[in-house]
């Protein structure tokens, strides 16, 4: 491994804190709606929506369900919980009041900019960019609320292409619009199989961004992560020590 040419990120729970602002905002939210929805266990209820956000953004990200229909999939079965039915109408629309509180709960996770800007003085003409599963026109919205649209100098998003990590094309294809080989090239991600995995096993060098702990993985996924050379690091703050005394390419 030398010093990489491109360092590239995912963006949800990466960079950007999705995890925090899914759990402020479906509180805020079932507050705002009151009902039943405000008297359940918010314990129970926060679980449940992270759950079905997995279950459902995987539909989409399979091409089963559209983006608004993996949205209004999700409302209505976290409002079935309550015993509540939804028109598709009414699950849109509670839907969009949910996501008014989850984007004013967004923010970057505090180590975010600070080892960017690491990387840049560390490495010399170092550049950067995003991969990030989802529809490059939410996506978008977030880079640039979050003040990381100058960051980067391309995004490369699932939606635009038409296939999704860890699938190798989306990380061959970043490293075309860079121009750079595969192994001129780290990707760092949350997720060890989509992200990390599916990097490494493009020719990349995959980081494993495992915050706390946080990530739930099975031993094949980590003998996988040994064979491919997958490093790990539990905080942002950690990336720029793993180039710190590697040689140029």
């Amino acid at each position: 491994m030398t010093v990489p040419r491109v360092v590239l990120f995912d963006l949800d729970d990466t960079l950007f804190s999705h995890r925090d602002a899914v759990a402020a905002g479906i509180l805020l939210h079932l507050d705002r709606v009151g009902g039943a929805f405000a008297s359940g266990d918010r314990t129970a209820a926060t679980v449940l929506w992270n759950a079905l956000e997995e279950e459902h953004y995987h539909s989409y990200l399979a091409g089963d369900l559209d983006f608004a229909g993996q949205r209004r999939a999700r409302a209505q079965d976290f409002a079935a919980s309550f015993r509540i039915a939804l028109t598709d109408a009414e699950a849109d629309l509670w839907f969009d009041e949910y996501f008014e509180s989850y984007r004013s709960s967004w923010r970057l996770h505090d180590d975010a900019l600070p080892c960017i800007d690491e990387l840049a003085e560390m490495i010399p003409g170092v550049r950067f960019g995003l991969i990030t599963n989802g529809d490059p026109v939410f996506q978008g919205e977030k880079i640039r609320r979050v003040g990381l649209a100058d960051r980067f100098e391309h995004v490369v998003t699932s939606g635009a292409l038409g296939f999704a990590k860890p699938d190798a094309r989306i990380f061959e294809h970043a490293c075309a619009l860079f121009d750079v080989p595969v192994e001129s090239a780290v990707y760092v991600g949350d997720r060890l199989r989509t992200d990390a995995l599916g990097a490494a096993a493009a020719g990349l060098t995959g980081v494993w961004l495992d915050r706390a702990g946080a990530s739930a993985v099975g031993p094949a996924d980590t003998d996988d992560a040994a064979r491919l050379g997958v490093l790990r690091i539990d905080t942002l703050t950690r990336l720029p020590g793993l180039f710190a005394a590697l040689p140029k390419a």
